[in-house]
């Protein structure tokens, strides 16, 4: 069981430390991040909040193509990789429509959320993840976060862990947040991150979403069972839940097609698992 980096599975994490430091008070989900952030003001993220960026309902204008080398996917790696700080990229984006009203995968997001954590905590990510997450879980392997040349973690894609590492978040929601007995993500929020409120997060065909799938708080509802709910990366990593079966199916990968195959092997996958499921269920 080696560390895999987990990509997008991270966001379900992320997550996740956002929901237990709210239980603690710290902070209210319509908060404009501003509130906390003030270095954001006059950014695409002034006013946005924090439960827009959760429901990746930001309004910011993101272009997350990873097979157009202009896209601003690909202009954060490069930036990244060069050594800029990702909270430079992060302020240098704009708002494109109302927050609230349409659903659009910002991985920046999620990075925006992790500077939310950091702040109100006084705590790096990684000392948040190892005391709320990976001690009372009780992972089986030691994992990382990839940072940057100001030491800030990677939050929307840079955790490295093991597979079953990985799956044993999968299992704590499927339990509503309880891990042998304890209550590691409080039980509202994991319900409320299957929760697709608002007609924009909805699954199926959309005219207010630009996928198919339904979106909570950084977990992917398949839109051929929207009583399951996934982690997803970009090189088709996933930890896939089955509530009503009581199956978890977790895939770590490193697909180099993913630039032309797109957004589609989401759907792919996600029918995969189902048929997986259906075979489980014969056998």
């Amino acid at each position: 069981d080696e560390d895999h980096i987990s990509w997008s599975m991270a966001k379900s994490f992320t997550s996740s430390l956002v929901g237990i430091l709210h239980h603690e008070g710290l902070f209210e989900l319509d908060d404009e991040i501003t509130q906390y952030l003030p270095e954001f003001k006059g950014t695409g993220y002034d006013g946005v909040t924090i439960k827009n960026l959760l429901n990746m309902s930001s309004g910011v204008t993101f272009n997350e193509d990873y097979g157009d080398f202009n896209s601003d996917i690909n202009r954060f790696g490069r930036t990244f990789a060069m050594g800029s700080p990702i909270l430079e990229f992060a302020q240098s984006l704009k708002s494109g429509r109302e927050q609230g009203t349409f659903n659009h995968y910002v991985s920046i997001d999620t990075q925006v959320l992790g500077f939310l954590l950091i702040r109100v905590s006084g705590r790096s990510l990684t000392e948040l993840t190892q005391n709320y997450l990976w001690d009372p879980i009780g992972m089986e392997h030691d994992g990382s976060w990839i940072v940057d040349n100001q030491n800030v973690e990677f939050a929307l894609g840079g955790l490295n862990a093991s597979l079953r590492d990985y799956t044993k978040l999968g299992l704590c929601y499927k339990n509503k947040g309880c891990i042998n007995g304890y209550q590691i993500v409080p039980e509202e929020w994991t319900i409320a991150s299957m929760e697709t409120d608002a007609d924009h997060l909805k699954a199926g065909k959309n005219d207010k979403s630009s996928s198919e799938h339904g979106y909570g708080l950084q977990w992917w509802i398949p839109a051929n069972n929207t009583d399951a709910f996934s982690m997803a990366g970009i090189y088709n990593q996933y930890v896939y839940v089955d509530p009503v079966n009581n199956i978890i199916i977790a895939k770590l990968s490193a697909n180099h097609k993913f630039k032309t195959e797109g957004a589609k092997t989401k759907s792919m996958h996600f029918a995969m698992f189902e048929a997986m499921i259906d075979d489980i269920l014969r056998s």
